[in-house]
């Protein structure tokens, strides 16, 4: 009877960390569809390799953003986000957070 209440806490920390996880995969996926997407049928192609490259350039601050929970943002991270969030449909309802996770992921 002890063990039950440590057995429930242990099963919903689980949950929620496959939670997440479902998350970020869902939302790398989505990104990477979408970036690919936009690179094979953009009429401006130069836009879109330009908008890939500020996202790529960002993946040392998105890792420094990730680690610190958020609270370090560079500029080249904040570029990064703005442009995807302009890009991509999907991208304007994810966090920061799972934004800065799948610049990682890419």
């Amino acid at each position: 009877m002890r063990y039950l209440p440590t057995a429930l806490l242990v099963a919903s920390l689980g949950l929620a960390c496959t939670a997440q996880a479902q998350t970020l995969v869902a939302t790398s996926n989505i990104l990477v569809r979408a970036l690919d997407r936009s690179l094979d049928f953009s009429s401006d192609t130069t836009t879109s390799l330009r908008d890939m490259k500020v996202v790529l350039a960002a993946r040392e601050e998105a890792a420094s953003f990730v680690a610190s929970a958020g609270e370090l943002r560079g500029v080249q991270l904040e570029a990064a986000l703005r442009s995807l969030r302009e890009q991509l449909p999907e991208a304007r309802e994810a966090s920061d957070m799972q934004l800065a996770e799948a610049i990682l992921a890419l």
